[in-house]
């Protein structure tokens, strides 16, 4: 009588009840969508892409882009198909499907690409081949963190909220967001107001540069005021979003709620869409919806699935408010695959650039990547910093215009060549399965509540992974620098008692 009173009982805490119901659902919904997936990210798209006329030669390139396409696909159903949340593997997968998949593929078939190659087509079958090990080494890195159990650093004691964690100190959490308001503020003052903010990223540009803080050779001071202005903003909607998201206590105090409806107009100023780069806003729209929605596998697999139909069809066209109107690009497509031939994707051909580059000059020998670890030193105390690898390589080729782009597998070519680029994406891969399994356990399991910091910065990381991916680093770094240097002044390591999260 015992026991049937006690299984009676189980079910009233909570909504255990739903718990066996939910993962049998989806593992059926899984095993349904399994199939057509898989079908079509591996073989459907790549098919389509194949049958487009074009002048491409179906050489070795070809058939080495194909099967990198593949692999890709494969590997991101994976991600969307898996029981668990793969945050930062499943963000890495979708790019390098759509950017050194997909988009490529369908340079090779058209027979055309968004910059030139100045170097020998051997040079392109490198580079894919190049890719595709960096992938497999990827792979390998997270294979070898799922088998290396986690390190708990204190015992925790389930329910009485002990434990030690990464978490965000409440008073500086508030200075955080003083800061926020004051960086802000000084950011929008110094470029004119707000109104500049809703025109266009060229007059940004232009007014940035006309402001007095960019010196000849040198974006440092655009860049700290940038990266303050945004930053902080940023990082204080995800904390206090988190917070209402997870505590009902936050969302029936109206102090919280008034901070959180001024952080997000503060942000829609300084990260809106209208004025920043589109991989800047993908960081912030990521960001926020993983933080807003922590532990809905649901959002997480619609999130990676509809990403692929996004960058083939909106990201492209996602630039129409980067110049004024008399000097916006025409948009002109007669196929849902042009603009991957003709705009932003040309990540494959500057690594193909790249090799022909490095044949030339020699490797840097960790050249480069010193730079972007020194992003912050000016070039006037440091006369030989190095410029971007994608600026470099630009000029070398005798471009005018040298905003190009430097993919991650390109910068560990550069400086180490093929050895230190199989480590480097191979320690990638490590890393990345580590964070995505702390951050799992972060958002599902009792932990450190709606102050954690893992529950933030993996997000922010993920949105961030598309600007590391495609490089070059030295830009992308600035960014990335400012939000560790802010989560590391307010994290703190005190046990967090549980009262104190609900």
């Amino acid at each position: 009588m015992t026991s049937v009173h006690t299984s009676a009982r189980t079910p009233t805490r909570g909504r255990p009840s739903d718990a066996p119901a939910r993962p049998i659902a989806w593992a059926l919904l899984s095993r349904a969508l399994s199939v057509p997936l898989i079908l079509g990210l591996v073989c459907f798209l790549p098919a389509v892409i194949a049958a487009q006329p074009g002048s491409g030669v179906r050489d070795t390139a070809y058939w080495l882009q194909l099967v990198l396409t593949c692999y890709a696909g494969a590997r991101l159903a994976t991600m969307i198909l898996s029981t668990r949340r793969r945050l930062l593997q499943g963000v890495f997968w979708m790019f390098v499907y759509i950017a050194m998949g997909v988009a490529p593929f369908a340079q090779v078939v058209i027979g055309q690409t968004p910059t030139p190659m100045v170097g020998p087509r051997q040079d392109l079958v490198t580079a894919i081949a190049m890719v595709l090990v960096g992938c497999a080494a990827y792979d390998l890195g997270a294979l070898l963190a799922s088998r290396r159990p986690l390190r708990r650093r204190a015992p925790s004691v389930r329910g009485s909220g002990g434990g030690k964690a990464a978490v965000a100190h409440p008073l500086r959490l508030r200075l955080l967001v003083l800061l926020a308001f004051a960086a802000s503020a000084f950011y929008v003052l110094k470029l004119g107001g707000p109104a500049v903010f809703f025109s266009s990223r060229q007059e940004i540009n232009e007014t940035v540069a006309a402001s007095g803080v960019v010196t000849e050779g040198s974006n440092v001071g655009s860049a700290f005021i940038k990266g303050f202005g945004q930053v902080p903003a940023l990082l204080a909607l995800l904390f206090y979003t988190r917070r209402l998201a997870t505590s009902h206590r936050a969302r029936r105090t109206p102090s919280t709620v008034l901070v959180w409806v001024a952080l997000a107009a503060l942000n829609l100023v300084v990260n809106n869409p209208v004025s920043n780069a589109r991989y800047w806003f993908l960081t912030v729209l990521m960001a926020f919806v993983f933080t807003a929605f922590p532990s809905s596998a649901a959002f997480y697999r619609t999130v990676l699935a509809t990403g692929v139909v996004g960058a083939l069809v909106v990201f492209p066209y996602a630039d129409r408010f980067r110049y004024e109107e008399g000097g916006q690009r025409p948009v002109q497509s007669a196929s849902v695959f042009e603009p991957l031939v003709t705009k932003d994707y040309d990540q494959m051909v500057m690594f193909a650039n790249t090799i022909s580059w490095v044949d030339t000059r020699g490797h840097t020998y960790g050249r480069q990547l010193t730079g972007s670890a020194l992003f912050f030193v000016p070039r006037a105390v440091w006369s030989g910093k190095p410029e971007d690898t994608g600026v470099r390589v630009g000029q070398w080729m005798g471009l005018r215009m040298t905003n190009l782009s430097a993919p991650l597998w390109t910068e560990f070519w550069v400086d180490l060549g093929p050895a230190g680029m199989v480590g480097g994406m191979a320690l990638i891969g490590y890393a990345a399965a580590r964070t995505d399994r702390r951050y799992a356990l972060a958002v599902t399991r009792a932990g450190p509540g709606s102050g954690s910091v893992l529950a933030i910065a993996a997000p922010l990381i993920a949105g961030y992974t598309f600007i590391l991916l495609r490089g070059p680093l030295l830009q992308a770094v600035g960014k990335l620098a400012i939000a560790a240097l802010c989560l590391l002044l307010i994290t703190t390591f005190r046990e967090q008692r549980a009262a104190r999260r609900r």
